[in-house]
């Protein structure tokens, strides 16, 4: 056998299966490549499994049977009488995850565990084993026992985290003492799986670490708040106790403010502002600057929180599930693959080289994923920026709101009149709205993306590529063709205008009255076809400006994106309405401040001194003169005056004040007796 017997063998004719197998198998692989691959670092598959010591099987093995331990320990160990005198007499029940209907300091820790929980919900939804506890199902199940188990975490993540916002209740050292070993213990087992595991081959390397940082830094802030306030605790044991009513330092800071208000002196007359100072104050009022007097409802703090956490996990998923793939496509892109798309006309060629000299259309077609890169990373950038605006300029409508329902003014809020009374539907709103609130964040992030990416892609596909490389734009060519048609819509509202101006609109010395009736007919009637031009034109503005604000606005419930007369067939704004009527009807500032000064303990008068005997009658029964009001007198003048100003002022007594009046009986008159 000659030594290139191979070579041989591989030209013989008498083996022609072979020859015909090694050149099918050539060009078998038609995207490989001769460039250099892309890196391992863009492929999710390129990060290898971690399993942590603290699996998460073991980690919710451990915490959930202490959460339960903790919250039976606290509810036997704390009375129940302290809480609510009339409550089962006293027996020990389950503590309450927060007061979200008072004002009574726990506001970050309300807001860190909701935060908390959203983040779980979120990363729940992309688990394929939801429920981490053993014996609940493999990643292997099937799908129906898979919903079945998110179902049930639906349920087991919020009874886990509720005793981290259940020990700050009572407002006791048990309680501080058993919150900070959960917050440690919960933060501490969180880092040290991010520690281990920082990366996780899971949708894209980074998504689990950057989907964790809500849930790490609302953990940590709970590890400092719960010491801190189990140190003050400790060395000043009078400094906190069991509050008989929550809120009531603001409730009566609250009445200060508004009874402290002065009509501001000087002239009514309003300065017209500049330009810049109207932009300027236009730009602010996307701001919320807290005032004083006023706090925002802790139920609102909640929902901001929420819905700034949703659509921080929606923005990171849409962020690590397609700019990656855009990237592994962009590095991928092969000479073969840029024929087929110059044969389509995706890519503009240079001309008809062969497949191997298609250089610069290879350059272009990468040029151009770079550009959708850019685009979706720009526009889910400017989503997220109005998103967060939105929702803090609702802010601001809510303090507006809420002062005007506390002032009686309901319609002033309302389309129509409405009893700011609690119902059956406007407690399920409450309950609701915090969850609404992030849900519609969530969903008009995801319109926004949608509406804002395909803009960019327009824009920059038609105006600012074509103008890069030099080339013609369908866009500039649509334009130029139709110039006529333009230059028509434009004279025939320039001269309407005019006309309108200068012929059909006479001035007199109060008024305007139409003048010229004969000509403006003809105009009117000449201009009918182009009018219908423009109606269209108008039409497609219209169109445009209704998506985009609705798109923008889709986040914010205090206001309905339908007409008024249908406003209340809008989910999210009838939700809104009814959360306003429960957060007024039971935590109006005015009432509460007149249920703390009925329960204010009347002061001690000193006792009066010994009258002198000797004295002669006549002396004891002159009047002595009454001695000058003291402070106590004014106090009680001034207490009097809060109570009259609180019934007046309180729209929740209204209903209950005339019907009152109405009634000859209520008001103490004997009935058969003629009222003077």
């Amino acid at each position: 056998m000659a030594p290139n017997g191979s070579a041989g063998f591989r030209d013989s004719p008498l083996e022609p299966g072979i020859f015909l197998d090694e050149d099918l198998g050539s060009d078998w692989y038609i995207y490989e490549s001769t460039e250099p691959a892309p890196h391992d670092d863009l492929f999710p598959e390129a990060i290898p499994e971690c399993h942590p010591t603290i699996s998460p099987q073991m980690y919710h093995t451990i915490m959930a049977p202490i959460s339960l331990a903790v919250m039976l320990a606290l509810s036997f160990l704390v009375k129940r009488r302290r809480l609510h005198l009339s409550c089962w007499n006293g027996v020990p029940g389950l503590l309450s995850p927060g007061n979200l209907l008072e004002q009574d300091g726990h506001r970050a820790v309300a807001a860190a565990v909701l935060a908390l929980l959203c983040s779980e919900l979120c990363r729940l939804l992309l688990e394929p084993r939801p429920l981490p506890l053993p014996g609940t199902g493999t990643p292997s199940a099937s799908p129906a026992a898979r919903e079945f188990w998110k179902v049930l975490a639906l349920l087991y993540f919020p009874a886990l985290y509720s005793p981290l916002l259940a020990c700050a209740g009572p407002r006791h050292r048990l309680g501080y003492a058993a919150g900070t070993l959960l917050a440690w213990g919960h933060c501490g087992a969180h880092a040290w799986q991010r520690a281990q595991c920082p990366l996780a081959p899971k949708i894209h390397r980074l998504y689990s670490l950057l989907s964790h940082v809500p849930v790490l830094l609302s953990l940590s802030l709970l590890s400092l708040w719960y010491p801190a306030l189990l140190l003050r605790q400790l060395c000043h044991p009078k400094s906190i106790r069991y509050p008989q009513i929550s809120g009531k330092s603001y409730y009566r800071k609250y009445l200060k403010a508004v009874l402290s208000k002065r009509g501001q002196k000087g002239s009514s007359v309003k300065i017209e502002e500049s330009l810049s100072s109207r932009i300027r104050s236009y730009l602010l009022s996307y701001i919320y600057v807290p005032e004083e007097g006023f706090r925002i409802p802790l139920k609102l703090v909640v929902s901001v929180t929420v819905a700034v956490v949703a659509v921080y996990q929606v923005a990171v998923l849409l962020l690590v599930a397609v700019v990656p793939t855009l990237r592994i496509v962009r590095a991928g892109m092969t000479k073969d693959v840029v024929v087929l798309l110059v044969q389509f006309g995706l890519v503009p060629s240079q001309g008809a080289a062969a497949p191997g000299d298609m250089e610069q259309e290879l350059r272009t077609a990468r040029h151009f994923l770079w550009a959708l890169e850019v685009c979706y990373i720009c526009s889910l950038v400017l989503c997220c920026l109005l998103t967060c605006a939105m929702l803090l300029r609702s802010l601001g409508m809510h303090r507006s709101n809420l002062r005007a329902l506390y002032q009686g003014a309901v319609l002033d809020v309302f389309s129509k009149a409405h009893i700011l009374r609690p119902s059956r539907e406007s407690l399920v709103c409450w309950m609701a709205f915090s969850s609404f609130q992030a849900a519609f964040a969530c969903l008009g992030l995801l319109i926004q993306q949608v509406i804002f990416f395909l803009c960019f892609v327009a824009f920059t596909f038609l105006v600012v590529i074509p103008l890069q490389i030099g080339t013609s734009s369908p866009l500039f060519g649509i334009i130029r063709n139709m110039w006529p048609f333009w230059l028509t819509l434009v004279v025939a509202v320039l001269l309407q205008h005019v006309l309108a101006h200068f012929q059909f609109l006479e001035q007199h010395s109060l008024q305007k009255e139409i003048t010229n009736r004969r000509a403006l007919y003809i105009v009117t009637f000449l201009l009918f076809p182009t009018n219908v031009l423009v109606g269209v034109m108008a039409a497609v503005w219209r169109m445009l400006i209704s998506g985009l604000y609705n798109a923008i606005h889709f986040c914010r419930l205090d206001i309905s994106l339908l007409h008024r007369g249908v406003e209340t067939f809008d989910p999210g704004y009838r939700t809104y309405c009814h959360y306003l009527k429960v957060e007024v009807s039971q935590c109006h500032p005015l009432l509460k401040a007149f249920c703390f000064l009925l329960l204010q303990p009347g002061r001690t008068e000193p006792p009066a001194p010994p009258r002198d005997t000797q004295l002669e009658e006549g002396l004891q029964l002159m009047h002595p003169k009454h001695p000058a009001p003291g402070r106590a007198r004014i106090r009680r003048i001034r207490a009097r005056w809060w109570v009259a100003y609180t019934l007046l002022h309180n729209p929740s007594l209204t209903a209950s004040r005339k019907t009152a009046l109405a009634d000859p009986a209520a008001n103490g008159a004997q009935l058969g007796i003629p009222r003077p």
